[in-house]
């Protein structure tokens, strides 16, 4: 779907391909067979519905550059890439055009996601607009800072954010535009993402 000067597609679950001047997927999770190779993956943290090397082998390349957490190295030393490049939380790294920023994920009322292991979210500035994917997270207190045109947020529950407090991130990081994730596959529904766009205020909610 075009969205503002990007070309944003859910593959599944929490996984994302954003199309521009560059192909970029993250966190790419029972993804089909047949999509076209990415010159950028970005990989927020170590869980198997996050970093799925059989998915990413789909999409990856000796032109590929791959952008993820340290603890992802392991799982991922056999793939052939261009390049890994590792972030923490507050680490900005430039691939072309497109800026990538790493920003915090973690959980404030579960253990799931600790805040001392620096996994990560993504802001990533590409052709003009600036997109948060917030990876698996809670609402935390420094999407406040989060300036972006185009939300990507959980609204699951259990392991992150509910569909209510996904709406209160909305509030904090005012984004043109908000897309509900990490639904459809393990845990959570598409009524989960209509519960979001049903509560969602004064920001156009787009359900892929």
């Amino acid at each position: 779907m075009q969205i503002l000067n990007l070309d944003i597609e859910r593959l599944n679950h929490a996984a994302f391909k954003i199309k521009g001047t560059q192909t970029l997927y993250i966190d790419p999770f029972h993804i089909k067979d047949n999509l076209e190779p990415a010159d950028i993956i970005l990989v927020s943290h170590e869980h198997y519905d996050h970093c799925s090397p059989e998915d990413i082998k789909k999409i990856a390349n000796e032109n590929t550059i791959l952008v993820t957490v340290a603890d992802n190295l392991s799982k991922l030393h056999n793939l052939k890439l261009k390049e890994v490049l590792l972030v923490e939380p507050g680490k900005t790294v430039m691939i072309g055009s497109a800026k990538i920023e790493a920003v915090p994920a973690y959980n404030t009322n579960k253990h799931f996601h600790p805040k001392d292991n620096c996994w990560v979210g993504f802001i990533v500035d590409m052709d003009g607009n600036r997109v948060y994917y917030g990876g698996d997270t809670d609402f935390i207190p420094e999407m406040a800072s989060f300036k972006t045109d185009i939300a990507l947020l959980p609204v699951s529950g259990t392991y992150v954010m509910t569909a209510e407090e996904a709406v209160q991130a909305v509030a904090s990081i005012k984004p043109k535009i908000a897309i509900p994730m990490h639904y459809g596959d393990i845990i959570g529904t598409e009524a989960d993402a209509i519960k979001f766009k049903e509560l969602v205020k004064g920001c156009e909610v787009r359900i892929l």
